[in-house]
């Protein structure tokens, strides 16, 4: 069977086998945008185990996917979609990759905070009283669902009426999206709770099938797609993404930060990113390891070892 690669992103690779997709989870580590020149042992996989984890449990929900087969250690199958341009999408159309991206959050951080200071959004489009002062960390009152744009170069946020232009939705599949989106998003937070991880946000993809029957693509609720934070720091009040901080935090101590924002802002390249020291690698690794054990409550054992 013919193998075609078809994307190759910072730390995921996807093949096309004709009628199928086939994904496979590198051991790449990216921060800042850069790709680190150092592998993470068992990165890869345990970010496919953890998307095939929550698949499972989206079929044991009644939520369609397009995963099909666990390939171990690092791969998955997954039904094709057509990618379709928005001008050519009619609500006719089937088995096509929905132009949209869903952003669910539960909690204040990342860029929700950066727009909240610059009064982009307010308190009251969060679920706050009008006047509430939002805060970094803050739990929001009830889920935030934001969609934006899926296909474009950079991507945008949307309102409504654009949302069901773009991706030839119906009112009511628009609805029936954001419904299947917050169910699993519910799960995702009810799961990791008992495990001492608090699921902060997370972005869905979606597709119709062949009978315009939704369905979740790509993957999700992984320590990379997802943010998560440990729950005991959250109640010291730290908030930080589990997966890459202690990646991050090695180069803001080593300068490399500094530096390569600094070239940055002066409108020049970007310096060449360094190669991790094996004791920052062996712990990152560990790290991934142990995430994945919380996310998904099983004990981590490499697949090659099984």
């Amino acid at each position: 069977m013919e193998r075609k690669l078809l994307i190759k992103g910072k730390v995921k690779e996807a093949y096309d086998l004709g009628d199928r997709l086939e994904f496979k989870f590198t051991d790449n580590i990216s921060v800042f945008d850069k790709v680190i020149p150092s592998l993470i042992p068992f990165k890869g996989e345990t970010l496919c185990r953890e998307g095939v984890y929550w698949f499972e449990r989206a079929a044991k929900m009644g939520i369609k996917s397009h995963f099909l087969e666990y390939q171990p250690p690092s791969g998955m199958l997954c039904k094709k979609v057509d990618i379709i341009q928005p001008a050519k999408i009619t609500r006719q159309s089937n088995n096509y990759l929905i132009p949209l991206e869903f952003i669910c959050r539960w909690y204040v951080a990342g860029s929700l905070y950066d727009r909240v200071k610059e009064g982009k959004v307010l308190a009251k489009d969060l679920g706050f009283p009008s006047g509430h002062t939002v805060t970094s960390g803050e739990q929001l009152p009830e889920p935030f669902i934001e969609v934006s744009t899926k296909l474009e170069k950079t991507d945008r946020l949307l309102n409504k009426s654009e949302a069901l232009q773009i991706a030839g939705l119906t009112p009511q599949e628009y609805d029936d999206a954001r419904e299947v989106v917050l169910k699993i998003d519910e799960d995702i937070g009810r799961s990791v709770a008992s495990r001492g991880l608090i699921h902060v946000d997370g972005k869905k993809e979606l597709a119709f099938d062949e009978n315009r029957q939704i369905m979740v693509v790509d993957v999700y609720g992984t320590a990379d797609e997802d943010r998560f934070w440990d729950r005991a720091r959250h109640e010291q009040g730290e908030f930080v993404d589990l997966s890459k901080e202690y990646v991050r935090q090695y180069y803001r101590k080593t300068g490399y930060k500094d530096q390569l924002y600094s070239e940055r802002e002066a409108g020049r390249a970007d310096p060449p990113i360094p190669a991790l020291p094996p004791e920052v690698i062996e712990e990152t690794g560990r790290i991934y390891m142990k995430l994945f054990e919380m996310i998904t409550g099983e004990k981590f054992k490499p697949a090659s070892a099984k």
